[in-house]
């Protein structure tokens, strides 16, 4: 299969010659680099928790505190953990005619409710988390501990927020040798480009971007001026958050896909060098400048959500949803401080 490839590409390239044109002659250079590069098998879309987060075996069961509020995160649109309506120590302890009732934001929480369900044993469960469901939730419990005795009664806050996964993503920016900056010849070639390396990662679940793409005159030192494209581009994994195929393998998470698909595209544009040194003819008119490709990883997260490690050290790099008091109104890192928000996932301040 792949002498079959080769033979194509060769007979593409006497094609290329005959045909004379630049971007003829830069398009079997890429095609030659994108030919010797073979992706990783394709991977599943991921239902999962975050990178960041610190789990334990009962992360998926979350227990009040009589002290504090218990924070809670729940993936955009996914279930939630089971909170429970005890602490630690009444977990373990027998409860006698238990009574349970639960509080939201928008008030009392009945088991019948579509997207936040109390079950019988009195667990609150979010179905389809949404933005808007983040809140404080108070659970009130009334029991027994012997059937002697009086009952008693408890109230448990927790504070549920959203999150989201951060926008991570790969900016890139390579420069090549072209053809006159009028030239359609330029044109056709960043097409191919793109092309070229939209297919190389798309088996990573992966998306390329052209952000950027300018030619200019450049002046060599002690030489003359020349054409160049300065090209930016944007690697990125596809929306997985609302992705019906779960997957299980860690490796087929956002960040580790991306950093194969870096790996690729690296590997691309040095093979477009190798490419390149072992021809006899002489270059193309559009050819890749070597060691102009930089490659910087990019963090951000979505209007009204926000990083803070020291609020949510059990999601440090999670994309939180601001708290009331502060907001995100771009895709910045951070929320900001703010003290007319009052509430949660404000993405402007007033």
């Amino acid at each position: 299969m792949e002498a079959s490839a080769s033979g194509r590409a060769r007979r593409g390239w006497r094609r290329s010659r005959a045909a004379g044109s630049p971007l003829s002659r830069a398009a079997v250079v890429l095609v030659f680099s994108a030919l010797v590069l073979r992706a990783t098998p394709s991977v599943g879309y991921l239902a999962r928790l975050p990178r960041g987060i610190r789990l334990t075996q009962d992360s998926m069961k979350i227990v009040g505190s009589p002290n504090f509020p218990v924070k809670v995160y729940v993936m955009l649109h996914q279930k939630s953990p089971h909170v429970l309506c005890v602490t630690q120590r009444l977990r373990n302890s027998e409860l006698i005619d238990p009574s349970f009732q639960w509080h939201g934001p928008k008030g009392k929480i009945i088991s019948e409710n579509s997207t936040a369900q109390v079950t019988s044993t009195g667990s609150l469960v979010f179905q389809n988390f949404e933005e808007s469901m983040s809140g404080v939730y108070t659970c009130f419990l009334e029991y027994k501990p012997t059937v002697e005795e009086v009952v008693k009664n408890l109230q448990l806050k927790y504070i549920v927020y959203a999150y989201r996964e951060p926008q991570y993503y790969y900016q890139f920016t390579a420069r090549y040798h072209a053809a006159p900056c009028n030239s359609v010849y330029n044109v056709s070639f960043e097409k191919k480009l793109l092309q070229i390396l939209s297919k190389l990662v798309l088996d990573l679940s992966c998306q390329v971007f052209l952000l950027k793409s300018e030619c200019h005159r450049v002046k060599m030192q002690r030489a003359g001026l020349q054409n160049e494209l300065f090209f930016t581009f944007s690697v990125s994994s596809l929306d997985t958050e609302k992705g019906p195929n779960p997957c299980a393998d860690h490796s087929c998470g956002s960040s580790k896909r991306l950093s194969k698909a870096k790996n690729l595209i690296e590997r691309f544009f040095n093979q477009q060098v190798e490419v390149l040194g072992r021809r006899a003819e002489p270059l193309p008119e559009i050819y890749y400048i070597e060691g102009t490709l930089q490659m910087v990883w990019i963090n951000r997260c979505f209007p009204g959500y926000g990083m803070n490690i020291l609020k949510h050290p059990k999601c440090p790099e999670c994309c939180v949803i601001c708290s009331p008091g502060s907001y995100n109104s771009r895709d910045g890192i951070h929320c900001l401080q703010c003290n007319s928000s009052l509430v949660f996932g404000a993405k402007a301040c007033l």
